[in-house]
């Protein structure tokens, strides 16, 4: 079943607001390494919104994230602390996914949480302008979480 960019756009934003609530359902209940995971999916889903607008996607995550850097960062459309956002949920990720011993802080969890909503807020804003969302529907989403 294909839809149109629009569609593919809005439901990847639509995920990434699922991966954040995710976010915070673990948070709540002590699982700060899967806190982190979400929040960086969620990050992840928001960047591929955006990326879906220009009919490009990856199968790495690292070609995902360059795309966006180069094609709205570096151009000014969106400012350079989302690339730090970014890159600083991926490092996170990395290390809550892969290092054996490695023991995530409810207070990194928190911080990350809490980028990943300013990362989403910062997309919806843009998905709005663009038309792909609706004014109003997905913004309360985001802050009555």
């Amino acid at each position: 079943m294909e839809g149109s960019i629009k569609e593919l756009s809005r439901y990847r934003y639509e995920t990434s607001l699922e991966n954040l609530e995710d976010a915070r359902i673990m948070f709540e209940n002590g699982r700060y390494k899967n806190a982190l995971n979400r929040a960086y999916y969620s990050i992840f889903h928001a960047i591929r919104a955006i990326t879906a607008l220009d009919g490009f996607d990856s199968s790495k995550h690292s070609g995902v994230i360059a795309f966006f850097n180069q094609r709205y960062v570096k151009e000014g459309i969106f400012t350079k602390e989302l690339s730090k956002i970014i890159r600083e949920a991926s490092e996170n990720r990395e290390k809550a996914d892969y290092l054996d011993f490695f023991v995530a802080s409810k207070k990194e969890a928190e911080k990350q949480i809490g980028r990943a909503k300013m990362f989403l807020e910062q997309i919806c804003n843009y998905l709005t302008e663009k038309g792909i969302l609706e004014d109003g529907e997905e913004t309360l989403t985001i802050k009555e979480q």
